[in-house]
């Protein structure tokens, strides 16, 4: 029950039109009963039972409640059989049958209404929901997506979101309509006859347990079947990103198998979902048919042994009787609708509820420079203690000096360099800068103070000029193109096709590795952060390629403060001060001409890669 108030909440801004839906639909019920109501006459009329000997006068009604409806059914015949006396039958009949086909038509307009706003409520709450998922996501912290499969949250926005809209969404507003046309149509079949409407319903509970029981079962397959669709997804999205690899290893068949795998698994739950949902249709028209030739044969009785009810009235109620049926299937298909779709809401509502681990207290410090240094105090990292990433790891970063760290992989280097931007939070010990926790700083305005170019350049399939306009969205053109030229980006950009507006494509395909590389350092530059975290932004990249990188990064180093973790030691040299790591601990630190002179385990690093 949790899950469909949380849901609701996003129904609240477009409730408008769920009032307006339900209005409309209210009045259709009523005129669906209306249309059916003004035939009564019509019929009797036709086959003569309506007799004018009997309504000479107005009836009377007794009193007792049991007997409403008769004095209803009786007062109706009678203000038609006084008008038949005033204006004669044919005429009667003619405005019987064009008031008859108003109320249709009345009918169809308030359904179309009804439908129309529904429309409405059904896009606009999806899109509320899918912006909720979308906004969650950009804050959600960067442990979450390395526990979390790209595949499956884009299936969640996509299938879930399209599950939730087409099974709860759309059936909240039939739960709600349903039984105001119920209500209605029992009222007039009541009108009828009770004796007979009483002697219908008999089935119908019959014909509820049977659907009930189908739908409890969907929950389970359409769990399965969303899950599945997660893990095909995220075959798809690991097939777009390795095609070289997937080529040159001529692992086709392998992938292959792979996709079939997970989609064999997807077909087995839709097919037991399908047949599930299938099953219930055909249950209710068996029931209905069964229910049709029941009351075929008691009135039939009533007719021709009781004589109780003519067969104009018979042939009314079962119209009347027969139109309880689709609001009864549309509430039971509702009913087995929002089961199946509870799986997909379930998984949207894990997005919705994930917690958001990088936490701000109640009231943050606010933060607009560095001032003195930036220290690292008895830091430890671990995703279990047993494990440990970091240990005991001291280190204080100077306003406007550059501190390298260097080792071997898995040393705790991009460990380190995640801890100072907050991706993560530290396990032991605390992240000072000018000698306050950075758990206390507003997170905004600390990720302000930062710049960063990693090994990977992360560039939008979008303009050069507006990957760079990223990392100052307010910067003007001149602002631009100079980040670019201290960037060394400037030359190629402005050769490219349409210079600045040429689109580079998806993840920036059209340029070369040093180029992606250079307009990624030209974000970083047009930001102008105080604090600049470089990890192994050369490493990737080919001789010359690395020789304008390495010259525009120190360019943009200057007279900034900055951590960099290197793989290529001769593009550390020049750093203030040098850490080496190794297994999450500092073993040596200090210039590069004292650690190559102590002949330590840095020298070893630079010896192997022929550095002097």
């Amino acid at each position: 029950m949790n899950e469909y108030k949380k849901i609701l909440r996003f129904a609240k801004p477009h409730q408008k039109y769920i009032y307006g839906s339900l209005f409309f639909n209210i009045l259709y019920s009523a005129f669906q009963i209306a249309s059916l109501g003004t035939i009564l006459p019509v019929l009797g009329m036709l086959f003569g039972t309506i007799k004018p000997e009997e309504y000479k006068s107005a009836p009377v009604y007794d009193g007792e409640i049991l007997d409403f409806f008769s004095y209803l059914k009786d007062y109706a015949n009678y203000f038609v059989q006084k008008l038949v006396f005033e204006y004669g039958s044919l005429k009667v009949l003619a405005w019987l049958c064009i008031i008859t086909s108003v109320m249709f038509l009345l009918r169809n307009i308030f359904r179309y209404l009804g439908s129309f706003l529904l429309i409405n409520y059904r896009v606009g709450v999806t899109k509320d929901l899918r912006g909720a998922m979308y906004r969650k996501i950009l804050s959600l912290p960067v442990s979450f997506f390395t526990e979390s499969r790209k595949g499956d949250l884009m299936s969640r926005m996509s299938n879930d979101v399209g599950e939730v809209e087409g099974n709860i969404l759309g059936s909240l507003v039939d739960l709600i309509n349903a039984p105001f046309m119920l209500i209605s149509t029992l009222v007039t079949l009541f009108f009828l006859s009770t004796e007979m409407t009483l002697f219908s319903l008999l089935v119908l509970p019959v014909m509820g347990t049977m659907i009930a029981l189908i739908g409890k079962s969907l929950k389970k397959d359409s769990h399965e079947a969303q899950h599945e669709m997660g893990n095909i997804f995220s075959i798809v999205d690991e097939t777009l990103k390795s095609t070289k690899v997937i080529k040159i290893f001529s692992a086709e068949k392998i992938m292959d198998n792979r996709f079939m795998g997970s989609m064999q698994k997807w077909i087995n739950s839709s097919i037991s979902l399908g047949r599930k949902k299938e099953l219930a249709s055909p249950m209710s028209e068996f029931l209905g048919s069964i229910t049709f030739l029941i009351i075929a044969w008691y009135g039939g009785k009533q007719i021709i042994v009781d004589q109780s009810i003519s067969p104009a009235e018979f042939l009314v109620f079962l119209g009347i009787f027969f139109q309880i049926l689709p609001p009864l299937k549309s509430l039971s298909s509702s009913i087995s609708n929002v089961q199946k779709g509870e799986a997909s809401l379930k998984r949207v509502l894990e997005i919705l509820d994930a917690d958001v681990k990088i936490d701000e207290i109640a009231n943050p410090i606010q933060i607009s420079t560095l001032n003195s240094q930036i220290e690292f105090k008895n830091i430890g990292f671990y995703y279990d203690k047993d494990n440990l990433i970091l240990k005991n790891f001291n280190l204080t970063i100077p306003k406007g000096k550059t501190v390298a760290l260097v080792g071997q992989s898995g040393s705790g280097k991009t460990t380190i360099a995640n801890l100072l931007a907050r991706f993560y939070d530290v396990s032991e010990g605390e992240i000072l800068v000018d000698g306050e926790n950075i758990k206390n700083l507003k997170l905004l305005d600390y990720r302000k103070l930062l710049g960063m170019v990693t090994q990977e350049s992360v560039l939008f399939n979008d303009s050069v000029y507006n990957n760079i306009l990223m990392g100052k969205p307010d910067a003007t053109r001149e602002e631009v193109i100079t980040a670019a030229k201290i960037a060394n980006a400037d030359l190629f950009i402005t050769q490219l096709q349409n210079g600045y507006e040429t689109n580079i494509g998806d993840d920036g395909g059209k340029l070369s590795g040093g180029q992606k590389q250079r307009v990624s350092i030209a974000r970083a530059v047009l930001k102008n952060p105080p604090i600049m975290i470089l990890d192994e932004a050369t490493s990737a990249l080919d001789t010359e390629s690395e020789r304008f990188v390495q010259d525009a990064l120190e360019k943009m180093m200057e007279n900034r403060t900055s951590l960099v973790i290197a793989h290529r030691l001769s593009t550390i040299q020049k750093a203030d001060w040098i850490v080496v790591m190794e297994q999450g601990i500092i073993i040596e630190q200090g210039t590069h001409s004292d650690l190559y002179t102590n002949n330590g385990h840095y020298k070893k690093l630079v010896d192997l890669q022929n550095f002097e």
